[in-house]
């Protein structure tokens, strides 16, 4: 006896009904879909596995030594310190994110630990000097303090003289603040050196993160950012170490150099400036750096105020909003949507998430006109340099 079961015919055992022999036969057709497609799922969790498990660290450092621009000495030294920043900070050690790495260690030092400065007795006096006049303090006591001797045997004027790194002039001064009275008097317990080490990353900066540091600390975390681990370690963080949505690593090279979320924010800021029509300092700043509770408004919170209206937002929750801008949620704010929304209708087009800063870059070692959209792109040639390496070493055109 025969009897259709979907598009074919079946032989019906003796006793048994359509019905049960159309049961039997899918549950047989489901057993052989599952035999199937198991290889092709096994075969994915596999894969899966192989993409989820992180290199092994040696992997990374010869990976690193690879990368390297020609010329770099003690390559397995830095590779090492390169690839435990990576690891303690679970950063992906992708080529993108080595290659960004290594160049701005190379645009900032020439992977330098602790690079020389042209003229930087010259600049550490006049600083001294500068000082000294705004605390009205005469010429004649300053020179008599830098004629004392300092901790190490020499005279601070000696030791000022000798000075060629940003390192030994940081020593200076914390000698100078710690043993001279009018070295309390003219700095406080503010060291003038800012930034130090192979990345020139800000000291200030390194001590707020400072917590999960991998390495026993010699003396001071500013001892530990003029060391090539340190100074790897905190640019490792400053460079990667905050989540963006940037098209592209040329926004974070600036953001090293003006400040987390600097290139969003100036976003931000030319979003607003087309939406009021008022001109703004595409600088990433969205509040008066300086301003304490009661100072008067900046100029972007002044621009915002003009659209508060249209915003449907009251003075108060737009400057909560603004308050949030070195964050990663600011980005998710009332404001910041509603802005991007306003200007995108009166401009009927999309608007970048990601500007340049405008930021023309000041400092006593800086001798001519730099800005922060040169600094990013002089990094980002060098990242390009990288990346070529990464694809030649594949075979890749």
């Amino acid at each position: 006896m025969f009897d259709r079961v979907g598009s074919g015919f079946v032989a019906l055992p003796m006793g048994e009904s359509p019905q049960k022999t159309a049961s039997r036969i899918l549950l047989r057709h489901r057993l052989v879909a599952i035999l199937l497609v198991m290889p092709a799922v096994l075969a994915g969790c596999v894969r899966q596995r192989t993409q989820e498990a992180p290199p092994r660290p040696a992997q990374v450092r010869a990976q690193i030594v690879r990368l390297m621009p020609a010329g770099v000495t003690d390559r397995d030294g830095w590779a090492a310190d390169i690839q435990v920043a990576f690891s303690s900070q679970q950063i992906a050690p992708t080529p993108s994110n080595l290659c960004s790495v290594l160049a701005v260690a190379e645009q900032e030092s020439g992977f330098q630990v602790d690079p020389v400065v042209p003229g930087l007795a010259e600049i550490a006096r006049r600083e001294i000097d500068r000082r000294a006049a705004a605390k009205h303090v005469p010429g004649f006591l300053v020179d008599a303090a830098l004629w004392l001797k300092s901790p190490d045997g020499r005279r601070y004027s000696e030791r000022l003289r000798a000075a060629r790194t940003e390192k030994q002039l940081s020593g200076i001064f914390q000698d100078f603040i710690g043993m001279v009275p009018l070295g309390r008097r003219l700095f406080g317990d503010f060291n003038p050196v800012h930034t130090g080490g192979p990345m020139q990353v800000s000291i200030a900066f390194a001590e707020a993160h400072a917590r999960d540091y991998p390495y026993p600390v010699d003396g001071s975390i500013r001892h530990e950012v003029f060391s090539r681990r340190g100074g790897v370690y905190f640019g490792v963080m400053h460079l990667l170490g905050y989540p963006v949505d940037y098209p592209q690593p040329l926004y974070r090279f600036a953001d090293f150099n003006a400040g987390w979320y600097s290139s969003r924010n100036a976003a931000f800021q030319h979003a607003v400036s087309l939406a009021s029509g008022i001109p703004l300092a595409l600088d990433g700043d969205l509040l008066r750096p300086d301003a304490g509770l009661g100072d008067p408004a900046g100029a972007t919170e002044l621009a915002v105020r003009s659209l508060a209206a249209r915003l449907d937002l009251s003075e108060s929750a737009i400057h909560r909003d603004l308050e949030r801008g070195d964050s990663r949620d600011f980005a998710d704010s009332r404001l910041y949507v509603r802005v991007f929304a306003l200007a995108e209708k009166i401009e009927r087009k999309p608007l970048p998430r990601a500007v340049l800063p405008g930021i023309t870059l000041h400092s006593p070692k800086i001798t001519r006109k730099l800005t922060t959209a040169w600094f990013a792109t002089r990094v980002d040639q060098r990242w390009q340099r990288c990346m070529a390496r990464t694809r030649q070493a594949k075979g890749q055109p």
